[in-house]
């Protein structure tokens, strides 16, 4: 065999040189691993390396496959060489029930056809539903011990408590948000409410957030976890919605919601810090659903290879925990 020297040393056949040489890895035990998300195991044997099993990609199952989110899941799971879908999940009586998955994404054939039942082995579920679909497809991954993402909102706080016993069952995340963006905000988010929580002069906590007019829930579960997170950390009690009519002087514990629902805008959110004479905002916005659907696949890649528990994005990507 002819060999040249590679990476840390170690002598590898020239063929398989430039392939080492493009991924993460390690030797464990005389094992050479590469990184599960980049390829496959290597064993190493004298002075060449013979690939031993490749790595299987994630088989995903997509919970809301011919909506608006869960269609661009479909066509840029399709485009992820780490990724297989291998099925497409509707509710029953929906009208698509039957026809190819790929083309409902508007990509190519996929031969996985939309159903309303799991009916093959998959390594991690997504949800990107509504709450009774979201609630179905929970029993149902409980009962198969599947890993899900659950990235549904507006779930009653019963579903939210059924999440949370099913964690300690099968390994879930769940997050109102997938982007990167956005929860790289939220951090932002926090980083500015511990500073300010002290401040004596008092400051108002005002949250904006604009989507598309087919959003069904108001406000949005993201602009929820904005407030819930800087009220853990400054110690609002009160969550308005609106305000209208006399309604007085602002109170100092209270955080202000105001949900704009216009034409196909994709998702922002603002949060005013206002101080006496001067204000903080901090402004995330999605430009399309891309950045929602790539944190949902790397969602499902993290959580297929978790033991049972409940993660969030921060997890997902790596970001300090703030919650």
């Amino acid at each position: 065999m002819q060999t040249i020297d590679g990476p840390i040393g170690i002598r590898v056949d020239s063929d398989l040189r430039p392939f080492l040489l493009r991924f993460r890895w390690y030797i464990i035990g005389g094992l050479l691993v590469i990184d599960r998300k980049y390829g496959g195991i290597c064993l190493v044997l004298g002075s060449g390396v013979e690939i031993v099993r490749p790595m299987s990609k994630t088989r995903i199952a997509m919970n809301g496959a011919a909506g608006r989110m869960g269609k661009r899941i479909v066509a840029l799971g399709m485009a992820d060489d780490e990724i297989e879908v291998s099925a497409a999940l509707e509710f029953s009586e929906h009208a698509d029930i039957g026809k190819d998955a790929g083309l409902i994404a508007g990509a190519a054939q996929l031969d996985v056809l939309l159903s309303d039942q799991l009916e093959c082995e998959v390594d991690a579920v997504i949800d990107f539903s509504v709450p009774a679909s979201s609630q179905k497809i929970l029993e149902t991954c409980v009962t198969a011990n599947l890993p899900l993402v659950v990235a549904t909102t507006g779930l009653t706080a019963e579903q939210q408590q059924q999440i949370h016993e099913s964690a300690r069952t099968i390994p879930i995340v769940w997050a109102p948000n997938m982007s990167l963006a956005v929860n790289l905000t939220m951090n932002l988010a926090v980083t500015a409410a511990r500073a300010l929580k002290d401040y004596s002069g008092g400051v108002d906590v005002e949250i904006i957030e604009r989507h598309h007019r087919f959003k069904e829930d108001a406000p949005s579960g993201t602009a929820l976890k904005f407030g819930e997170q800087i009220a853990r950390e400054m110690g609002q009690t009160r969550h308005v919605h609106g305000r209208q009519g006399q309604t007085g002087q602002r109170p100092a514990d209270e955080i202000g919601y105001h949900a704009l629902r216009v034409a196909d805008n994709p998702g922002e959110h603002t949060i005013i810090f206002g101080l006496m004479g001067e204000t903080v905002e901090v402004t995330v916005r999605a430009t399309n659903r891309d950045a929602y659907a790539l944190g949902a696949l790397q969602a499902a890649k993290f959580i297929a290879r978790q033991s049972p528990g409940l993660y969030g994005m921060n997890d997902v990507l790596g970001l300090p925990v703030v919650d």
